[in-house]
């Protein structure tokens, strides 16, 4: 019985952070467009320059990645963000990074292989309601936003998103 008790009164213990960092999490969140229609993403994919206007009648949902080199956070989200693009349609814009060039030697150094919009002035961000980095939409079949969330999100949150804008 005492690890029972020893065991419950650590689960107990955990209880405040985690609501400490769900009302962080909304906090950050309030503002951002998080419901409607996903806003038009418009311009030239930076691998091979073709231009992209997507997001319409959808095969399945798609996150929407709004990241930036100067984002420390973006960094340590890098490998998630890429895990997820292994299988599921993915779209990253680079937010005020610089152009084209300078975001495609960021990328090659980091090894960070997704597709990718620029968004040198924060126009599509600013559609989007983005106010800081890193920022996860998560667009239905339909293209309207299902989900968004700002600040690092763990893979198994973003898959958990996913997989709720598919039902």
């Amino acid at each position: 019985m005492s690890g029972w008790w020893r065991a419950s009164k650590t689960l107990a213990g955990w209880i405040p952070v985690l609501a400490a960092v769900v009302a962080i999490q909304l906090m950050a969140n309030r503002g951002v467009l998080d419901a409607g229609k996903a806003p038009k993403l418009q311009g030239e994919m930076l691998v091979d320059g073709v231009p992209f206007s997507g997001l319409q009648s959808l095969p399945k949902p798609v996150m929407v990645y709004f990241w930036a080199s100067w984002c420390g956070i973006c960094k340590a989200m890098q490998s998630t963000v890429m895990a997820v693009a292994s299988d599921t349609p993915i779209i990253t814009v680079a937010m005020q990074s610089g152009d084209s060039v300078t975001v495609r030697e960021y990328m090659s150094r980091q090894q960070f292989e997704v597709p990718t919009l620029i968004d040198q002035e924060g126009r599509l961000a600013t559609m989007y309601g983005v106010r800081g980095v890193p920022a996860a939409f998560i667009v239905d079949r339909d293209g309207s936003i299902r989900s968004a969330t700002t600040g690092y999100t763990s893979e198994l949150g973003l898959r958990l998103r996913l997989w709720w804008a598919n039902r």
